[in-house]
């Protein structure tokens, strides 16, 4: 077991207990994961084609869960097993990308719980940081098809788009889905089942 992995470990079980006692209270559930282009995981055409408007750019990807650090929500593992898929479907009109500007949105994440579907606009933040060519931007969602059991919520992101192909740099986001269920409340035992699960997952990627 490498230091990282095994750190990586100790902060799944930690977490597991705030989860536990936090997600018993409530009927939300909160994903956080990042995405990253992957030619594995090509755009899919018939998720695009549902878009409400016309599409221009459409980015496909696989999804990993990063950890994080508890003192400080630092990312210190970025996960390389892949856990599920996305879809983007995005109208770009000026290849210059200019700070400010608002374009729409269109996408599902196919999760181990079923697909989300998410609309909204992202919002370009600036195009040369940390070099000229590097688009980066902030989005809003809101969650318009989701896995029975569910009934909305919304998505986030901050995302990195490599449009020049410039080297070293990857196109992709960290999301944050935040989702309501529609009454069940996980008790505890399902609560541990799910991080049993979860820590195997961990100890088996090491």
């Amino acid at each position: 077991m490498s230091r990282t992995h095994g750190s990586a470990v100790v902060v799944l079980a930690m977490l597991a207990l705030v989860v536990v006692s936090s997600e018993a209270r409530a009927d939300e559930v909160v994903y956080q994961f990042r995405s990253e282009e992957d030619p594995a995981s090509p755009p899919d055409p018939a998720v695009c084609a549902q878009a409400p408007f016309a599409v221009t750019v459409k980015l496909g990807g696989s999804l990993y869960v990063p950890v994080h650090r508890l003192r400080d929500g630092k990312v210190v593992y970025e996960g390389r097993r892949r856990v599920g898929r996305a879809t983007a479907c995005v109208r770009l009109t000026d290849p210059t990308f200019p700070p400010g500007q608002q374009v729409p949105f269109y996408a599902r994440f196919s999760l181990p719980d079923g697909n989300f579907t998410a609309l909204g606009t992202c919002t370009l933040v600036s195009n040369d940081v940390p070099q000229a060519g590097l688009v980066l931007a902030g989005c809003a969602l809101k969650l318009v098809d989701v896995p029975k059991g569910f009934v909305g919520g919304t998505v986030s992101s901050t995302s990195v788009f490599n449009p020049a192909g410039l080297p070293g740099c990857a196109t992709g986001s960290y999301y944050t889905l935040y989702a309501y269920r529609d009454g069940h409340r996980r008790d505890a035992s399902e609560q541990w089942e799910a991080w049993d699960a979860a820590l195997a997952e961990a100890r088996a990627e090491e």
